[in-house]
């Protein structure tokens, strides 16, 4: 996860900004962005944030 901030709650905040304005899924941003996603998920998980795909968000 190069160049995403290593702070969870930024990162959360950086993640639903880049899906609410550029990817459509967060399979997506993935994919295009080269993250690990099991990852991300489980760093944003450690803080309380869970992905919604039909919100397109973590929360």
């Amino acid at each position: 996860m190069t160049d995403l901030p290593k702070e969870p709650f930024m990162l959360m905040s950086y993640v639903n900004t880049k899906l609410r304005d550029v990817y459509p899924s967060l399979e997506a941003m993935c994919d295009d962005m080269q993250i690990d996603r099991p990852a991300l998920e489980a760093t944003l998980a450690s803080v309380g944030f869970e992905y919604n795909k039909e919100k397109n968000k973590f929360w």
